[in-house]
């Protein structure tokens, strides 16, 4: 039990820290609300299981040994969250009394997005392998013990999820401005784009 509590503890310090997918859902929260944000908060949780299993079997390696496929990754990854940053960015405000036509065809990011996400979230991986190599649940059971870091995980990642669309849209409510309300979302948004620097720093 002693480890199992360790195992959740250092779960909660890596899933809950700020990153890019913690700022990118409580942007979302800022700039669409709470339930409009579920669909991509799905996706994120269904990319990490996705994360948990490549680094569970080994094939996080297979493909980074490929000749060149780093750079690549690297560069799409990049682009995404430059698009996500420009979505949230250009959000139209929560409650805006005038919503012009182009506000109408803004929607939140979606499931597929969510899920693409966190493929290509670096921090994902580096936080899964620290997770699932530095413990150990189950002894002499490799295949149990990754099935049981998967559940644990997958239920502190919505945990943590949770609490951050939610704390977005919790912002929002301070800022009944549209123009605030667009600060809050560029802020969101550079905050996204700084924390996805650091983390390719790392």
């Amino acid at each position: 039990m002693d480890g199992v509590l360790a195992f959740i503890l250092a779960g909660l310090a890596l899933a809950g820290s700020p990153g890019p997918a913690t700022l990118s859902l409580a942007a979302t929260g800022a700039a669409f609300g709470t339930r409009p944000g579920l669909g991509y908060l799905c996706g994120l949780v269904i990319g990490m299981v996705l994360v948990m299993a490549i680094i569970a079997t080994g094939m996080a390696g297979l493909i980074l040994a490929i000749p060149g496929a780093a750079p690549i990754v690297t560069v799409g990854a990049a682009i995404y969250f430059l698009y996500l940053a420009w979505r949230i960015a250009t959000a139209p405000p929560i409650g805006a009394d005038a919503v012009t036509a182009a506000d109408h065809a803004q929607r939140p990011p979606s499931l597929p997005g969510g899920i693409l996400l966190s493929l290509v979230n670096p921090k994902g991986y580096v936080a899964m392998a620290a997770l699932f190599s530095g413990f150990v649940l189950i002894r002499d059971r490799l295949g149990l013990d990754a099935v049981l870091k998967t559940v644990v995980l997958t239920l502190i990642i919505i945990a943590v999820n949770l609490a951050w669309l939610n704390a977005g849209a919790a912002l929002t409510r301070f800022f009944h401005d549209p123009a605030s309300s667009r600060v809050l979302n560029i802020a969101f948004a550079l905050l996204l784009v700084a924390s996805v620097a650091v983390t390719a720093l790392l």
